[in-house]
């Protein structure tokens, strides 16, 4: 058996090397397919009926005038959406129409007659005394002595916080083509878990798992909403086989905003009790947050400062009558860091202190505090923190107010189980087969890269086949878990195809197979590359049958390849027009801890996306609800505002590759960044303005508020 390492830097001809994607180009020229481009002969198209009340029940459905329209093939009622039904939130999946068009399936379901009796409905959370119907407390958790912290402080600091939901607004919205043949079904989704969805569906039609073929090519990202058929995927199947053709059905942006998932909002009232020197010795919370009919889960808070010695903490679940909430890029941790961060910031102005000096202070209640410390001085080096940061309130003339800001965070990042399988050809081929999916963060390259490494070869040479279920198993893109997976499998598989290779080739060199290593295109004798066979000519022992073995990752025994634990630090530097109200990102820098990097350049874009992200929450994004319809008034692409180019700002990215994290093995980069730029972003607004803005996103009526109430 090989020994399965990740080869020493000095060693290292592929990995560590800034690399193109592989799919760079079909995605760049538009050839590359995604599930909403596939088109089946004779396929038909679904669109679907919704329930337009917040809160109702179903009294009756009509579906015969659109039965009766011209090129309209069948209206199918969704499971559990029948007469009698209590309907939770607007949006909800009454009926599915297939027609010949897409157009024609709109206006038919425009036409389906739906009688609801229209009941009470709440979905408005900010205000938690408002929602006492509707909301569930948690026991309240305690540790050590809060009470006595709050009277040995020296310094008490309060405050209010606030982050609202938001959508998921992927590029590609929820949907599938699905095409039966016989009692097999084809099945063309956008998913995040290419091997497992097809079993979840097959479970939910009364079908064996093999008799569901899961193809993706490429998808238009997830984060994190899209791992279940859903019912609006279980319904199309049901459809496609009454009417025995191909299906289309994809969500519209009002409905896909609407019910495909969204963040938790979360809301917290903090109290932080510290002494004159900046040590924080207590922490005291009421927090509360909505994830839909579900309620909302307690934030992990304090984040990442996790060990203050007194805590005290309350929490309460609200439900609205509103879409259910979806795992969103590292679930409950933007939030928490904002409301944590926050909090140690307006701790440091009571203080009278530099919050970077009261964040170092404070490090050694974190898991990882010379990780945290040394970030924490990269970042401020990087943005200029000594020369630029000034206490609340930039004093200089001028209606242009700057400010800089702190944020934290950390994730976990391990790999998931994964199997691949690598096969190498006489001719020299090699192909690696998984049943993952590319999300859009390069996973096809990673994994080429890392057969390339193993096999000597350049990144071209390697045929990476993924997105079809009938591959090995490989886990789903989740928990930042897939880089860490998918690289120790392929490692494995490369790893272990190579050694049947030496076997075949060592007698024509004559040595033993463990005197041989793959370098530069070569199969050679160690300390003597005179010994050499190329490539080719070393495949051609291989003969009619191809080499063919499998690696996995296994999550309990990783095998030193991947690990997970990570922390990041984030540093905001914005400017402020006091008249407007508007904010300019200046800059957004992003110090991460990542372990092992593959590629520099995949890893680095993994950060600019998740910076993205903190700047569209923190600026621009938000659910808009209307109290009196218990609608969303922004479900679309104009009004639910995102960040675009100008508004971006520079974002400055340094990966932490000390050679200590370096032996840590693979960890994953897909959720970390996300974490600390909102709460970094907040920071900065109120360094520069010198007044919280507690809610995000900090729009421009929310600064003049805040200027206002300053003013006051």
């Amino acid at each position: 058996m090989p020994e399965y390492t990740w080869p020493a830097p000095e060693r290292r001809g592929v990995l560590g090397r800034r690399t193109n994607r592989i799919d760079g180009l079909v995605k760049a020229t538009g050839r590359a397919k995604y599930a909403y481009d596939i088109k089946r002969p004779n396929m038909l198209y679904g669109a679907i009926v919704t329930c337009p009340y917040a809160h109702a029940r179903i009294r009756s459905i009509d579906t015969s005038a659109a039965e009766k329209m011209k090129g309209v093939v069948a209206v199918h009622i969704f499971d559990g959406s029948s007469p009698g039904t209590e309907v939770n939130w607007a949006g909800y999946e009454i009926a599915l129409v297939a027609a010949e068009t897409e157009a024609l399936a709109r206006e038919a379901a425009r036409a389906v007659k739906v009688d609801y009796e229209v009941l009470p409905h709440f979905v408005r959370e900010e205000d938690l005394s408002k929602a006492a119907a509707y909301s569930k407390p948690a026991a309240e958790q305690v540790v050590g002595d809060p009470d006595q912290a709050f009277k040995e402080a020296d310094v008490i600091s309060e405050g209010f916080y606030g982050l609202p939901v938001v959508c998921h607004l992927t590029w590609d919205t929820h949907g599938q083509v699905m095409e039966w043949k016989g009692d097999q079904l084809e099945y063309w989704p956008t998913t995040q878990s290419v091997s497992s969805i097809g079993a979840e569906l097959a479970k939910a039609l009364g079908i064996p798992a093999t008799n569901v073929h899961v193809m993706q090519e490429h998808m238009g990202l997830g984060y994190g909403s899209k791992f279940s058929p859903d019912r609006w995927g279980i319904a199309c199947a049901q459809l496609a086989r009454k009417v025995g053709r191909p299906l289309k059905v994809f969500l519209d942006r009002r409905t896909e905003q609407e019910i495909a998932g969204n963040r938790p909002s979360h809301f917290a009232r903090i109290r932080l009790a510290a002494k004159k020197d900046g040590t924080i010795i207590g922490w005291e919370s009421r927090s509360w947050s909505t994830g839909g009919m579900t309620g909302g889960g307690m934030p992990p808070i304090p984040y990442v400062f996790t060990n203050i010695p007194n805590r005290r903490l309350n929490h309460t679940a609200v439900r609205v009558n509103a879409g259910p909430q979806r795992a969103w890029r590292a679930p409950n941790h933007p939030q928490a860091s904002y409301l944590t961060c926050c909090a140690i910031d307006d701790l440091a102005a009571s203080l009278g202190m530099d919050p970077l000096e009261v964040f170092k202070k404070n490090a050694d209640y974190t898991a990882r505090a010379e990780v945290y410390r040394w970030q924490l001085d990269k970042a401020a080096e990087l943005i200029g923190w000594k020369k630029l940061w000034h206490p609340r309130g930039d004093k200089t003339p001028g209606r242009i107010k700057r400010g800089l800001g702190i944020g934290v965070g950390t994730w976990g990042g391990a790999g998931h189980l994964s199997n691949c399988r690598c096969n190498i050809h006489a001719d020299g081929t090699v192909e690696l087969e998984l049943a993952s999916q590319d999300i859009g963060t390069g996973t096809r390259t990673v994994i080429a890269m890392v057969a390339a490494e193993t096999l000597g070869l350049p990144v071209g040479a390697i045929r990476v086949k993924i997105g079809d279920n009938r591959y090995p198993f490989s886990g789903t893109s989740g928990g930042s878990t897939t880089v860490g997976g998918v690289s120790s499998s392929t490692r494995k598989a490369t790893a272990n195809a190579l050694e049947k290779l030496f076997a075949l080739v060592a007698p024509d060199l004559g040595v033993a197979p463990d005197q041989l290593e793959a370098v530069n295109g070569q199969i050679r004798v160690k300390g003597d590359p005179k010994k050499a066979l190329a490539w080719k000519a070393a495949c051609k022992k291989i003969g009619s049958t191809p080499i063919s073995e499998m690696g996995q990752n296994d999550p309990k025994n990783p095998m030193g390849l991947n690990t997970g634990g990570v922390g990041g630090v984030q540093m905001a530097d914005v400017s402020v027009d006091t008249e407007t109200g508007l904010i300019k990102m200046n800059r957004l820098v992003v110090v991460q801890d990542c372990g092992l990097i593959i590629n520099p350049k995949t890893a680095e874009s993994q950060c600019y996306g998740a910076a993205h992200l903190s700047i569209c929450a923190a600026l621009y994004e938000e659910r808009i609800m209307d109290e009196i319809t218990g609608r969303m008034l922004n479900a679309d692409m104009e009004f639910y505002k995102i960040a675009g180019n100008p508004d971006i700002g520079d974002i400055i990215v340094y990966l932490d590759i000390r050679p200590e994290h370096d032996k840590r093995g693979v960890i994953g980069l897909g959720e970390p960044p996300v974490i600390p730029g909102i709460a970094a972003i907040g920071n900065a607004v109120t360094n520069a303005i010198g007044v919280r803005i507690p809610v995000v996103p900090m729009t421009p009526e929310r600064v003049l508020a805040a200027l206002e109430r300053r003013s006051a």
